[in-house]
C-alpha cells in the first residue's frame, strides 16, 4: 500500500466527514454525541486553514484512510503557540502506520507554522491505540482528566499529553498573530 500524505481539500471532506462520523457513532476518542454535518466538517476545515494551520489526509489507492490537523489550544493570545491536535484513521485501516505517518507529518507541519507545543486531548483513558502512538512519536503523558466525559453509558476519561516543537520554551517567542 503506498500512502500519500497531503494538506485536506474541500474535495476530501466528504470522506473526513464519513471517517469522523464513525468514530463519533462507534467511538469513545471523541466526546461528540451526533456527528457533524458535511456543512459543519467544511466550516471547521476552513477555520483551520484560515488561521495558517495544518490539515493533513493519508490517501491509498486513491482513498482518503484517515486525517490529521491542529488547531489552537485556547482562543486568547497567550496560548498562540499551543496548538491540540486531532486524528483519525478510517474504520478497517488501523494497525497499518497511518496514524503514525500522519501524527508525524502533522507535527512537522505544526513546527513550520510556529507552533511550539502540541498538546494531545485523548477521550478515554482506555484509548490503547492513540495514546500508543502519540507515544510512540513522542508525547508525554501530562495528566489525565477522570470522569469528565459521558459517553456510551459511562464515564469517560481524558488524557492530556504534550510534545515540545522546535525551540519549544527555550527561547522567547517571537510576534506572531493571536489564535
Amino acid at each position: 500500500m503506498t500512502l500519500i500524505l497531503r494538506t485536506a481539500t474541500a474535495d476530501d471532506l466528504p470522506a473526513i466527514t464519513a471517517i469522523y462520523a464513525h468514530h463519533v457513532r462507534h467511538g469513545t476518542g471523541t466526546f461528540e454525541t451526533e456527528p457533524p454535518t458535511l456543512a459543519e466538517m467544511t466550516q471547521r476545515w476552513s477555520d483551520v486553514r484560515a488561521k495558517g494551520l495544518p490539515y493533513l489526509v493519508a490517501e491509498a489507492q486513491g482513498q482518503v484512510q484517515g486525517f490529521a490537523y491542529c488547531n489552537w489550544f485556547k482562543p486568547r493570545p497567550a496560548y498562540r503557540y499551543s496548538a491540540e491536535n486531532s486524528l483519525y484513521v478510517a474504520e478497517g485501516a488501523h494497525r497499518r502506520g497511518i496514524g503514525r505517518a500522519l501524527l508525524a507529518a502533522l507535527a512537522a507541519e505544526a513546527e513550520q507554522a510556529g507552533v511550539r507545543k502540541l498538546i494531545a486531548v485523548i477521550g478515554d483513558s482506555d484509548n490503547a491505540g492513540s495514546i500508543g502512538v502519540h507515544r510512540a512519536l513522542g508525547f508525554t503523558p501530562v495528566g489525565v482528566l477522570k470522569s469528565c466525559g459521558w459517553k456510551f453509558g459511562r464515564w469517560l476519561d481524558v488524557v492530556l499529553m504534550d510534545k515540545v516543537l522546535g525551540e519549544g520554551d527555550s527561547s522567547p517567542a517571537e510576534s506572531k498573530a493571536s489564535p
